[in-house]
């Protein structure tokens, strides 16, 4: 059986959504032009890459708003997203029903295509973001997945090849050596160095992903702006960029509490390998699980009609 459509929640005049797509175009902006202008240059940043570089969303996408399911876009300005993917015209009863003039333009999200074509995807972004909720969160790690990252580095190499280490590569091994590691984010785990990988208390797969991900990881977090965006146009703009931006700032503190010395980038390193860091770590981690438990909720609620339309 095919995915039915879910119905319409709101028809949105130009004049009210206009204003609001032009403003999600000026905050992606704030993020994606210096991105951009980096790329351009071939100039790299250790931080503020990361969300355009691992992500697979590009620029140009962040930029683009969408009202999310069921959302009717009316007006002129509406004529050109017929063309977009995953849009469509309303029909004559759906015009009656929402009192939309005959000929005004108005375009909403094609939810019976979009079920047909992204079905695995709701349906895994669905058990992803319930099950994270559902489960304990871990404050724990203090970030040492970073560490584990260059576990004998001299051996292996360091990821980010242009940055040093804070404490260098023996103390680094040490500080790995004297903790416990255990990480639950099969795609933190998975660029642990061979030697590093063993000393995980868990061992991380992509088929476990969805039985392990945890509600204080910063990497679980993080991926709400993944989730967000593998939804595409069933997801408000404003949502998206909230993920977005939550995930910028949980960066931003991954990489302070990680291994690699960012002086150079107007950086202050969270000392993980001291009482003082490791209690800042889990302040900030706590803090970043509150705000994404609100985030992993909004999403749950964007894509209820379409999860509850699928066959």
């Amino acid at each position: 059986m095919p995915p039915s459509a879910p119905a319409l929640s709101l028809v949105l005049k130009q004049h009210e959504w206009l204003p609001r797509a032009e403003a999600h175009a000026q905050r992606a902006a704030r993020f994606a032009e210096p991105f951009v202008q980096r790329r351009n240059a071939r100039q790299k940043h250790p931080v503020e890459d990361f969300l355009f570089t691992y992500y697979t969303h590009k620029p140009g996408q962040l930029g683009r708003w969408h009202p999310g399911a069921g959302v009717v876009l009316a007006g002129d300005a509406a004529v050109e997203r017929v063309g977009w993917k995953h849009y469509r015209g309303l029909t004559q009863a759906e015009r009656e029903a929402g009192g939309v003039a005959e000929a005004t333009a108005a375009v909403v999200l094609d939810a019976a295509a979009y079920l047909g074509e992204r079905e695995e995807t709701v349906r895994f972004c669905d058990v992803i973001l319930r099950g994270t909720a559902s489960r304990p969160a871990q404050f724990g790690c203090f970030g040492l997945h970073e560490w584990a990252m260059v576990y004998h580095s001299e051996k292996f190499g360091i990821r980010h090849e242009y940055l040093p280490l804070r404490l260098g590569a023996e103390a680094t091994d040490r500080v790995v050596e004297e903790h416990r590691i255990r990480c639950t984010h099969f795609d933190a785990f998975r660029f642990y160095t061979p030697d590093a990988a063993p000393r995980n208390e868990l061992q991380p797969t992509r088929e476990t992903q969805r039985h392990l991900e945890q509600p204080g990881c910063l990497h679980a977090n993080m991926d709400l702006y993944k989730w967000a965006y593998k939804l595409g146009p069933a997801v408000p703009g404003e949502l998206l960029m909230d993920c977005f931006e939550l995930a910028w700032r949980v960066r931003e503190m991954d990489m302070k509490a990680s291994p690699y010395d960012l002086a150079d980038w107007g950086y202050e390193p969270i000392r993980i390998e001291t009482p003082a860091g490791k209690a800042e770590y889990v302040e900030a981690q706590r803090a970043f699980a509150a705000e994404a438990a609100a985030l992993r909720e909004r999403l749950t609620t964007a894509i209820a009609p379409l999860v509850a339309a699928l066959p």
